[in-house]
């Protein structure tokens, strides 16, 4: 089993489902990879197609399947909409090692609700089985 840390660059989106009628929604992404979870900022009135490009970092082993991104609509004074969800497969970049940004569909159910780009790194853990081990 390999070990190591996966950073996911998050690009932006494009052509996302509105969920607010009347003005722009704020989206946010919620990154979630087994049990880790992190979140971007918020892309304040960015609406259908937001930008954020920000890294994430994640430990991970080859164990772990895949990368499951949110994305949400932030709502003052309600609770925030569900936008959709992408689910990206990290068998790749255990062995490519990276992957530039991607566009992968952005999905609501079974509904194709937008697009959103993502580059992965994986760096794996260097562990020498063969070298004695000193403590101090």
């Amino acid at each position: 089993m390999v070990h190591g840390t996966l950073e996911v660059l998050l690009v932006g989106a494009k052509g996302l489902e509105n969920t607010d009628y009347l003005c722009n929604m704020d989206p946010y992404a919620i990154l979630k990879c087994r049990s880790q979870e992190q979140k971007s900022s918020i892309a304040t009135g960015k609406g259908a197609d937001p930008e954020w490009n920000e890294n994430f970092v994640f430990t991970v082993s080859d164990q772990t399947a895949d990368l499951l991104i949110k994305l949400m609509d932030s709502d003052a004074g309600t609770a925030d909409d569900f936008v959709g969800e992408a689910t990206i497969p990290l068998e790749a970049v255990y062995t490519e090692r990276s992957i530039p940004p991607t566009i992968y569909n952005v999905v609501k159910g079974e509904k194709y609700c937008g697009e959103i780009k993502v580059g992965l790194t994986f760096t794996p853990e260097v562990v020498s089985e063969n070298l004695p081990v000193f403590l101090y």
